[in-house]
C-alpha cells in the first residue's frame, strides 16, 4: 500500500472464534509498511456465530490499534452500503 486505507475483511471463525482472520489478511498485515497505513477496519460475518460475529474486525482493530468502523452480515444490504459510504466519507474528511 502507498496511501492510508481502511481494510474490509471477511470473518472465517469457527464456533469458538479461532481462525477469524484469513491467512492472506494476516500475511498482508504482517508487512509493517501496510500495517502502518491502516486507519480502520470494516468486517463482515454471520450473526449465527453470536459473540464471534464479524470477529475479524475486532481482532484486527485490537492488534493494529485502529478502530473497527462497521460490521455487516454476509454480503451486506443496501442500507449497509449506504452507511459505509457515508461513514467513510466522514471518516476521511476527519482524517485528512
Amino acid at each position: 500500500m502507498t496511501h492510508p486505507f481502511v481494510l474490509i475483511s471477511p470473518t472465517y471463525a469457527d464456533g469458538e472464534g479461532r481462525g477469524a482472520v484469513h491467512k492472506q489478511v494476516i500475511r498482508f498485515l504482517n508487512d509493517a509498511a501496510n500495517r502502518n497505513l491502516l486507519r480502520g477496519v470494516i468486517a463482515s460475518g454471520n450473526r449465527n456465530f453470536g459473540a464471534f460475529f464479524a470477529h475479524a474486525g475486532t481482532i484486527i482493530a485490537a492488534k493494529c490499534n485502529c478502530p473497527c468502523l462497521y460490521k455487516f452480515e454476509l454480503a451486506g444490504t443496501e442500507t449497509d452500503i449506504a452507511r459505509v459510504r457515508q461513514g467513510l466519507e466522514l471518516f476521511w474528511k476527519q482524517h485528512s
